[in-house]
């Protein structure tokens, strides 16, 4: 009884701090990203600066937080001029009534024609249609604030975990004495420290190979739709580092564009934003396994979109990057696991099979 009143409390004790630190863990998760990718950057700058951690976490953290935050001021003052014309708008449309739809929407393929035909009824009688799609126009409504709610509260916490994320490097390696004490008590000495390089590949792994792929495509793709006039550049440059992040791919962003471009009678452009498409699309190909190789991981394509995938299920926006990191982490600790399973190669034949045991005459 004594046993399993002291077990009780100690899960009590555990479930009162999961509780309580349940709201840091996308910024911890952000933190464990970052210093983890950056360690090698850091560490490269700590020399530079003759040792002097503090100065290199201050500087990491400057430029890490500037390069973060342009973007984000970026869509913050495009939505404010966004909001401005939308006002200005409503106000004109009080005055003299919808205007006509623009061509460009009303030529896009698939949907221009169903856009028309609303958009018609909304100029001929717009309380009967506005009475008739108002539950459709709140939802949707609705699901716009929110995404943009979470957007906005996942680049705080990525800006918060920069922060957290300077204190764990400028700490060193020293960060990790608790972590390597526990799990030796708990596993020992080899295998404890076998699970805390794996699950240090894993999170290398995805940080690097399967983020960095990302942010190179959207960042290339917002340089090709920006020179392509196409618009909201940074809106489908988002969505394409989202559908790179869940292995999905830039094409199904790219071919909707290409196809766009073609109905509008710009055979110059098309051909311009079809070649650039595809020269993304291969370069995704060709630089995630590259940076999968360099970090050290051996991730499947199939973890890692199943842990993308369920990952932004259960959490959000954030869980995308948990996701991936649990599903890797567990991968590897399984596939260790398997190999530390695996007889020695002592006990093989020749071509790596069991020897065969003597015939009962011959013992």
């Amino acid at each position: 009884m004594e046993t399993l009143l002291v077990l009780l409390l100690l899960l009590s004790l555990l479930w009162a701090l999961y509780d309580v630190l349940r709201v840091f863990f996308g910024v911890l998760t952000f933190a464990l990203i970052f210093s983890v990718s950056f360690s090698g950057l850091f560490e490269w700058l700590s020399r530079r600066l003759n040792g002097r951690r503090k100065l290199a976490a201050v500087i990491y953290a400057f430029l890490l937080l500037a390069i973060t935050s342009l973007p984000f001021i970026y869509v913050l003052s495009t939505v404010r001029s966004h909001v401005k014309v939308a006002i200005e708008w409503l106000d004109l449309v009080r005055a003299n009534g919808l205007p006509p739809l623009p061509r460009w929407i009303a030529n896009m393929p698939w949907l221009g024609d169903e856009i028309t035909a609303f958009w018609q009824q909304l100029q001929s009688s717009p309380r009967e249609t506005i009475a008739v799609h108002g539950a459709q126009l709140r939802t949707a409504l609705g699901h716009v604030l929110s995404s943009g709610a979470g957007v906005i509260g996942a680049t705080v916490q990525f800006m918060i975990g920069i922060i957290i994320s300077a204190f764990f490097l400028a700490t060193g390696p020293r960060m990790l004495d608790p972590v390597k004490s526990t799990l030796q008590h708990l596993l020992g000495k080899r295998d404890g420290l076998s699970l805390l390089r794996a699950t240090i590949q894993a999170i290398r792994s995805v940080s690097i190979g399967v983020m960095g792929t990302a942010l190179v495509a959207a960042i290339l793709s917002w340089t090709g739709l920006t020179i392509a006039g196409i618009h909201f550049a940074l809106f489908l440059s988002a969505v394409v580092f989202f559908l790179v992040l869940i292995q999905l791919g830039p094409l199904f962003v790219w071919i909707p564009v290409v196809i766009w471009s073609a109905s509008q009678g710009h055979p110059g452009m098309t051909v311009f934003l079809a070649i650039y498409g595809l020269t993304i699309t291969i370069l995704d190909g060709l630089l995630k396994p590259v940076l999968l190789a360099k970090s050290g991981g051996k991730v499947p394509f199939l973890v890692l979109f199943l842990g993308v995938i369920g990952g932004l299920s259960a959490w959000g926006f954030t869980g995308m990057f948990k996701g991936a990191i649990i599903l890797s982490v567990c991968y590897t600790l399984f596939n260790s696991w398997l190999e530390g399973k695996e007889p020695p190669t002592s006990a093989r034949g020749g071509k790596g099979r069991l020897k065969a045991p003597p015939p009962p005459g011959e013992a």
